[in-house]
């Protein structure tokens, strides 16, 4: 996310990081390179012109004149201003209320509305700790009900079941009597989507916000349609009082214009943005954490709250045993490994949010990206469990036949064994005085491309 707009912001802002001072002369080139990123990242054209004069007017002040390291002040600048642009501070859902706490759910067909709904529901159980209904009030699309019942299954969240030959009205109602009689802490309604804003859509969404009070009314839109995403939400807005936006789709989004214009044009903060086609593919829209992704910076604290989330702290400290009793580090130790990165979101996705990774990110997809590792790990299921426990004993005829099983060459075999060699050592020395110093350093063996590490394409 927000790559294209990383690289040019970055490029136009390295330009006056070591500027002794700053004049209006060399702020205007770096403001023309900034504007013209955020116009190809699909910015709306009136917030580019707010957010150019108020980093111009704060640049050109005392704040900046009066410091010692003008260029780092100018960045601090630009990451306030995009912070601001984005809602500081606006993002908590609103659940203090008498519970169930319901939440509407609204948007255009296909903007991904019911899987957000079982995301949010999930979220809410797991990160808040709260008891979840979902209903859903489609009878128009085919399948709708049952898409949101198996997502319900997923999440192991409580459906409430409903029918194409309810009412509307008469399945909220229900959902709502249900969820009070089973305590639940939140309700979240799913609604009928459109292919655009017709009068009687409309007229239906407004009759369940009176219905059912809600907390939280939420819009879900596209990511990738741009800063027309900001436009729709703001025609919602006008008959529907939002609460805030779901940027769905957003990990497919290399431009960033619906992030930075949602909240200028329609004045709701995106609440939550979809990354990815799981389950769990939910996270909350920090504009701080996104503000210095967009400058390269990195979110440090995304990447630890992934960590505590989604590794598997058993097998973690079950590793953890066997290394510090000097116990070797096998391929089956390795699969593990690769399979904790990939819950992680993947080898991009964690770099993305690596301080300094920004940039590298991109280039790392394509040399060392996430098939590399779906690679790795059909080779290791191809192995007998022997193999896997002794890689030594892996000979040319056992090779060829792993290659077969796995669809691979015997090259990558040979790439694979030698980096697992290179994790081995690391490991090992873990169990050694100032091991996390000696592991550190030897994570630069991770980070080979095809080659001298991971498997080539």
């Amino acid at each position: 996310m927000f790559e294209s707009l990383t690289e040019r912001l970055g490029s136009a802002l390295s330009s006056i990081t070591g500027k002794a001072k700053l004049t209006e002369d060399n702020i205007q080139d770096a403001l023309r390179e900034v504007r013209v990123a955020l116009l190809e990242a699909d910015v709306a054209l009136g917030v580019v012109k707010d957010f150019i004069e108020r980093v111009k007017a704060r640049a050109l002040g005392t704040e900046v004149t009066a410091s010692l390291s003008p260029g780092q002040v100018f960045i601090k600048i630009v990451n306030d201003e995009l912070v601001r642009v984005m809602g500081a501070g606006e993002g908590e859902l609103n659940l203090s209320v008498q519970p169930p706490a319901v939440i509407l759910m609204a948007g255009l067909q296909g903007a991904g509305k019911t899987t957000s709904t079982a995301k949010l529901g999930l979220w809410l159980k797991n990160k808040n700790q709260k008891s979840v209904m979902v209903a859903s009030t489609d009878v128009y699309r085919p399948a709708a009900i049952e898409q949101l019942r198996t997502l319900a299954g997923q999440a192991q969240i409580s459906f409430f079941e409903s029918n194409i030959d309810q009412k509307p009205i008469d399945i909220a109602k229900g959902a709502l009597a249900e969820a009070k009689k089973q305590f639940a802490d939140v309700l979240i309604i799913d609604t009928a989507g459109r292919l655009g804003i017709d009068e009687a859509m409309m007229q239906e969404i407004r009759d369940l916000h009176q219905v059912l009070t809600p907390a939280e009314t939420l819009f879900v839109v596209d990511a990738l349609t741009g800063q027309d995403a900001a436009n729709t939400a703001r025609a919602f807005g006008d008959v529907l009082p939002l609460t805030g936006v779901i940027l769905s789709k957003a990990d497919g989004d290399s431009r960033g214009g619906a992030a930075l214009s949602v909240r200028s044009i329609t004045g709701k903060p995106i609440k939550f943005m979809g990354v990815g086609e799981t389950i769990d593919g939910l996270d909350a829209f920090y504009p701080d954490r996104i503000a210095s992704r967009i400058l390269g910076m990195g979110d440090v604290m995304s990447l630890i709250e992934d960590a505590e989330q989604k590794i598997d702290k058993k097998k973690a400290e079950k590793l953890a045993r066997k290394i510090k009793k000097g116990k070797k580090f096998d391929l089956e130790d390795f699969r593990d490994q690769i399979q904790q990165m990939n819950n992680m979101g993947g080898i991009a996705s964690m770099l993305d949010k690596m301080p300094g990774m920004g940039q590298v990110s991109q280039a790392a997809q394509e040399k060392i990206n996430d098939k590399s590792f779906i690679q790795m790990e059909a080779i290791i299921n191809s192995m007998t469990p022997g193999e896997r426990h002794y890689p030594d004993s892996i000979n040319g005829s056992r090779k060829k036949r792993i290659a077969g099983g796995s669809g691979t060459q015997i090259q990558d075999i040979n790439r694979l064994l030698k980096q697992h060699k290179q994790m081995q050592k690391m490991m090992k020395k873990l169990g050694k005085k100032g091991g996390m110093t000696n592991m550190m350093r030897g994570m630069g063996g991770m980070m080979q491309p095809p080659g001298g590490g991971f498997p080539g394409r």
